[in-house]
């Protein structure tokens, strides 16, 4: 049975930075979903800065949010920084919540 990209994109809303109160998805931390035939998942995201002190575990979190889906066979996070974040990359609801103009 294929993985389903919504199911795998609900596993990234799981995952949070700690410091922003808002899931890594709506802050437009993910790059790319890519679903392979074998239902392996490979996964392109960034982090909001380089130096961020949650660059080992937000990846990692990812990685067992979306592997914890029983379809999924293997999980590949790959951290890219081109193009770097922005906070227009943050969803419409992300800026409500936190109080960012739209």
């Amino acid at each position: 049975m294929p993985v389903e990209r919504e199911r795998v994109l609900e596993a990234i809303r799981q995952c949070y930075d700690p410091e922003i109160p808002v899931n890594i998805l709506d802050l437009g931390l993910i790059y790319d979903v890519q679903i392979r035939d074998d239902n392996a998942v490979e996964i392109k995201m960034t982090l909001t800065s380089a130096g961020c002190p949650s660059a080992a575990s937000i990846p990692e979190q990812v990685k067992l949010q979306v592997g914890a889906i029983a379809e999924v066979r293997d999980v590949r996070v790959e951290l890219v920084w081109e193009p770097p974040w922005d906070p227009s990359r943050i969803s419409a609801e992300a800026r409500k919540q936190l109080g960012i103009e739209v």
